[in-house]
């Protein structure tokens, strides 16, 4: 049976916040090549729409880390089933996540990131949701903040399902 879904977020909404967003990235970077590393699956819609924004120098790579397998609520065990494969030794790192819920899987994957010697490395985060936040974790640049709610769409999904809808809904059970 198909899940009951409110609008949260509008395309045009999300279009106005991705541009201030990398607006600012690339002020704060100015003079500078960043490397922008993607969590998937979810963050890859979002990291599009943002590269494409940005007026600075950039490569791209990607993580792919799990902690949700099928259900709405994280595991609390992060995997990493794909790391980086760009020399991140020196440079400005800037990890690009869809959600950051409990924290787990972005406290886990900066520490991960710095174990290879980057100059910098910051968050950049769509969605910071804060209901079930179990590890406090700096989030330099911030989307949204959204209190509650199972979120959909826009690249975030819900057992694979979803991800295509080009704005955010959140899921009513």
């Amino acid at each position: 049976m198909p899940e009951e879904m409110v609008p949260v977020l509008t395309r045009a909404e999300i279009a106005k916040k991705v541009k201030s967003l990398a607006q600012r990235i690339s002020e704060d970077y100015a003079g500078k090549e960043l490397i922008a590393v993607g969590v998937l699956k979810g963050a890859f819609v979002f990291l599009a729409d943002l590269i494409r924004e940005l007026t600075i120098p950039s490569r791209v790579d990607f993580v792919r880390l799990a902690s949700y397998d099928s259900d709405t609520i994280s595991s609390g065990t992060i995997r990493m089933t794909k790391d980086v494969e760009l020399d991140i030794r020196g440079r400005d790192v800037l990890i690009v996540e869809d959600i950051v819920d409990s924290g787990l899987t972005i406290a886990y994957l900066v520490k991960h990131l710095k174990s290879f010697s980057p100059k910098s490395v910051k968050v950049c985060a769509f969605i910071d949701k804060t209901e079930r936040r179990d590890v406090q974790v700096p989030i330099d640049y911030v989307g949204f903040v959204v209190k509650h709610g199972f979120l959909v769409g826009y690249g975030l999904d819900l057992d694979e399902k979803y991800r295509v809808l080009p704005a955010i809904y959140r899921i009513i059970s």
